[in-house]
């Protein structure tokens, strides 16, 4: 089998309500997303997405994967998208870093994958768990009540656990978040506390500090995991590490020297499936409990998330995030699984299990062949 054609499409996903995260600092309100069909010479077909959240959020952007793939393109015809690590190696190879412009590529040759063998993409993974994943939402900062009445309308989707952005200057503001929140927690509920590297080492032991009494999870709490292992020393609640889990070296590092407790793996910023399933292995045998996200995007980066997550014992895995509830347009109406009674679940579907609209994504604005 080879790939034969790879078409790339741009498609905008605007979000139903302005988002801010680091206390204020910055926001999102339309996601560049790209979706890729990889067609073969045995007739299968591969979809992938590619959704970074904004370009000042994290070092992606979607100009930047549909040029990365233009950059990738010739390398990867002819190449069987069942082989995965030699898939991931030619594109290493033409194109050193840029993690975010590969896992387009990557979650459409685990889709072909899973077709060929018959099997969905959590059981090529080590094999699907048949409980699902609790969903958790993304709660945009602001006042405490605001925020409460995010959580409030995310209760009445289903959703059993949350993602509650805070992080800024004014650490009296955000101990009033927490305590706010948590005074209103349901029973069983999943909270995370997502900073997004907005503290300073001062401003992060002051906060956890003042509510470590909640025994709360923060989330990249400062910016850099030297600033993590440095805020670790002077505080005892619990930390996640998001946006500087990138690459397999960083979770033996975080693994070998305590540096956290929970790992934030994002798929599209870490490369996709086939990367994230060595730094979800570490996580494991680490005794590291994981929340499983796509950066962001539409019901198909969820799905490829959801099927990580659904690869993992119940005690590792905290929540997959859920973004397909934050935008105003769907790209796969009736199409892959979705937030119900709090859960995301994957079924037995060959491969990915989701396939978009191509009417609703447009016109190709590329093919490779």
């Amino acid at each position: 089998m080879k790939i034969t054609r790879i078409s790339v499409y741009h498609k905008d996903l605007p979000l139903k309500d302005p988002y801010w995260l680091s206390g204020g600092r910055l926001l999102f309100e339309v996601l560049d997303a790209t979706f890729i069909k990889l067609e073969t010479d045995a007739g299968l077909v591969g979809w992938g997405e590619g959704t970074p959240w904004g370009n000042t959020y994290v070092p992606a952007h979607g100009p930047g994967i549909r040029a990365g793939l233009e950059t990738m393109a010739g390398s990867i015809l002819g190449l069987d998208p069942r082989k995965l690590e030699l898939v991931e190696y030619a594109m290493d190879k033409c194109l050193p870093g840029h993690l975010y412009a590969k896992s387009p590529i990557d979650m459409a040759c685990w889709d072909i994958l899973g077709q060929s063998c018959d099997l969905s993409i959590a059981d090529l993974l080590g094999g699907k768990r048949e409980t699902g994943t609790p969903a958790a939402s993304s709660v945009s900062s602001g006042e405490p009540d605001y925020m409460l009445g995010i959580v409030n309308s995310y209760r009445g989707m289903g959703y059993v656990a949350h993602s509650a952005k805070v992080g800024g200057s004014d650490t009296d503001k955000d101990i009033e978040r927490i305590r706010h929140i948590e005074a209103n927690r349901k029973p069983g509920e999943i909270v995370l506390y997502d900073v997004n590297r907005a503290w300073t080492r001062r401003e992060a032991s002051i906060v956890m500090n003042a509510v470590a009494d909640l025994g709360v999870t923060f989330e990249q709490p400062g910016e850099t995991l030297d600033d993590l292992a440095e805020i670790r020393k002077v505080t005892t609640s619990p930390i996640s590490v998001d946006e500087t889990l990138v690459t397999l070296q960083d979770a033996c590092r975080i693994a070998r020297e305590g540096i956290a407790d929970v790992f934030g793996i994002k798929l599209n910023r870490v490369g996709g499936l086939t990367k994230a399933r060595r730094i979800r292995d570490v996580a494991m045998a680490h005794g590291i409990q994981m929340f499983i996200m796509a950066t962001g995007g539409s019901v198909l980066a969820d799905t490829e998330a959801a099927h990580l997550a659904q690869s993992m014992p119940d005690e590792f895995i905290r929540a997959c995030w859920s973004c397909q509830d934050m935008l105003t347009v769907d790209v796969a109406p009736g199409s892959g699984p979705r937030c119900v009674d709090g859960f995301i679940t994957i079924d037995d579907t060959p491969g990915l299990g989701v396939v978009p609209d191509e009417n609703l994504l447009g016109d190709p604005v590329a093919v490779y062949e």
